[in-house]
């Protein structure tokens, strides 16, 4: 009996150990929900109810210098899903059907786009309003998705100008790996060439964040009371050194060719007037999801209309060169201004090839800047093989060939400036012939130019010397309106003397007023006009077609370059090019009515 009774006692005992190891147990569990896990769980259930919405920003506008607009917004509208929020086999066919996508893009762009389950995953953008307004009314049939208004890129698309504003897109995941992610995630808009990819960060402003209540089915039930919004800062504003009645020109006169390029600067400080790339492709359609076929046509399209000419297109310069080549003999003492080389009779052997000028005559004994006047091969040929590679080399070295011009646009090619160390690596050690200077001595050959580093050679010949860093951006206008204006910045200086330059300012001046100038045609009785034609050989076609022209001479301040890829020579169709846009210029800046009546006839 005292044995059963010790017996019960014991198993009594045991289980009041065990209740109160349970209790135990719940008490602990409870006082972590309660205390320990608190702020997390409560985090948790408000994000439940709790959806966080960027708020995106107003991208900065931008102008020319005269405050016309070139880039401004549009209002358009983005659908996104939250995929804390979404019933996948309710909301995705229906929201599939809506877009007129498929449930796998839907998932795919979900999942490409998304930053944590609570959040908006952007699907599609610039949605139409029929369809806003279809996802107000039925809401509910919807869960997990809501639409956003945001703002869309507008290019003014008469200005042609996405040589150098460029374009924006969403960000690609190798893009956000380079980029600040607290600025930047999935489904952010980012620039992707031009100024918007050069001045994105300023451009772009900071996202701000709204904290919108929802039902547990997701719906919408307003401002959430519980947290201030954290406003969006607006982009700031650009104004460009871009003249928007200039770069209408520029366009218009391109138009009636199939490929080229025009570059318009300031001399007087690097500014860019006007810049335009034919064939190009309107910005605009970068503002939506551009179609799949669209996009492999202008990828495919056998003119380039991607390629953008003025900073990436590589050219040999042909004649508008010769002022180096004459630069560089006079510093050398090679020759005076006066020096009479061997005449030309159309041509000149040296060693085993017969060497032949532009003009089949010739053009008989000249002095140096008569030489430049009538552009003559021979006399050129004659300075290369003084001069000899390298020393060439350097000069075009110096007058900033095979460098980038360090403009405020990204992606900017550097040309090539062939020197001996160039030829040995692409030839062999002593393999190739030092004739090869007197391609280089006209602009043939191996060197290689953009047009906006030509363009930047004229204006330091106009500058005396000088040379500014062209720029395209004006002044930067925050939101709180205090201007911040960019200062000119002087790249390098040419390296000749003041005589030099002189000799060769005459030259420049001949080409158009000179009685033999090849491009005389352009002399009219308001305003001087000083420049240099170019022909450049083409291995794929016709010739390309180069003019340089500066106006006013006395007092320069546009510097004008053209190239018309496989059009032919320089003096018949890139020189009238030069003519019309600096005359349109002048004309508008001057109000000049008073044409002589050659003038008129053109």
């Amino acid at each position: 009996m005292s044995r059963f009774k010790s017996s019960l006692e014991t198993r009594e005992k045991l289980s009041y150990l065990i209740i109160s190891i349970i209790f135990l147990v719940l008490l602990m569990g409870l006082m972590r929900l309660q205390i320990v896990d608190h702020a997390d769980l409560l985090a948790q259930s408000e994000n439940n109810r709790i959806r966080v919405e960027p708020i995106i920003p107003r991208r900065g506008i931008v102008t020319d210098r005269a405050g016309k607009i070139i880039i401004n917004n549009r209002p358009s509208y983005t659908v996104s899903v939250v995929p804390a929020e979404e019933v996948p086999h309710k909301t995705l066919p229906k929201l599939a059907q809506l877009l007129n996508l498929d449930t796998l893009q839907i998932k795919k762009r979900i999942k490409k786009n998304m930053i944590s389950r609570y959040q908006p995953a952007p699907v599609k953008r610039d949605i139409s309003f029929k369809t806003v307004a279809i996802l107000e009314e039925q809401n509910d049939k919807f869960p997990g998705v809501l639409y956003q208004m945001e703002q869309v890129r507008q290019y003014n698309h008469k200005l042609d100008g996405e040589s150098f504003t460029g374009y924006v897109g969403e960000v690609s995941e190798d893009e956000l790996k380079k980029s600040d992610q607290i600025i930047y995630h999935l489904g952010s808009v980012i620039g992707k060439k031009g100024l918007e990819k050069q001045y994105d960060y300023i451009l772009r402003g900071r996202e701000g964040t709204a904290y919108i209540e929802v039902s547990a089915s997701g719906k919408i039930l307003g401002n959430y009371e519980g947290k201030d919004p954290i406003p969006a800062i607006s982009g700031s504003d650009l104004t460009l050194t871009i003249d928007n009645d200039l770069q209408k020109a520029c366009v218009q006169v391109l138009d009636t060719f199939c490929c080229g390029a025009i570059v318009a600067l300031d001399p007087r400080n690097g500014g860019v007037l006007a810049m335009a790339s034919y064939p190009g492709y309107d910005a605009n359609i970068f503002s939506s999801v551009i179609p799949d076929s669209l996009w492999q046509a202008i990828r495919n399209d056998s003119t380039h209309p991607l390629l953008n000419r003025p900073l990436n297109g590589l050219y040999p310069p042909g004649s508008t060169v010769k002022f180096v080549t004459l630069g560089a003999a006079l510093e050398e003492g090679v020759i005076t201004a006066n020096t009479k080389l061997k005449p030309c009779f159309g041509g000149m052997q040296f060693g085993n090839r017969y060497f032949r000028c532009w003009k089949a005559g010739g053009h008989g004994s000249l002095t140096a800047v008569h030489a430049i006047e009538q552009s003559c091969d021979v006399y050129f040929y004659q300075l290369g093989v003084k001069l000899g590679v390298d020393k060439l080399s350097e000069y075009f070295d110096l007058c900033g060939f095979g460098h980038k011009t360090k403009i405020d646009l990204p992606n900017e090619s550097a040309g090539l400036d062939p020197d001996s160390k160039y030829y040995n690596k692409r030839y062999g050690v002593n393999k190739w012939s030092r004739l090869l200077v007197i391609n280089n001595a006209i602009g043939q050959g191996e060197l290689l130019v953009t047009p906006l580093q030509l363009a930047q050679l004229f204006c330091g010949l106009a500058n005396d010397g000088t040379v500014y860093q062209p720029h395209i951006v004006q002044k930067i206008i925050p939101p709180d309106r205090k201007e911040l204006s960019i200062s000119p910045r002087v790249s390098f200086r040419l390296p000749f003397s003041e005589k030099t330059l002189s000799i060769l300012r005459e030259g420049m001046r001949l080409v158009v007023e000179g009685k033999h100038g090849t491009a005389k045609f352009l002399k009219n009785n308001m305003y001087s006009i000083g420049g240099k034609t170019g022909t450049a050989e083409n291995p794929h076609g016709e010739n390309h077609s180069w003019f340089v022209g500066v106006a006013p001479l006395d007092h320069p301040e546009i510097v004008v370059c053209v190239i018309i890829e496989n059009a032919g020579h320089g003096s018949e169709v890139a020189a009238p090019i030069v003519g019309q846009i600096i005359k349109s210029y002048m004309t508008k800046k001057y109000k000049l009515t008073d044409l002589t009546s050659e003038d008129k006839r053109k």
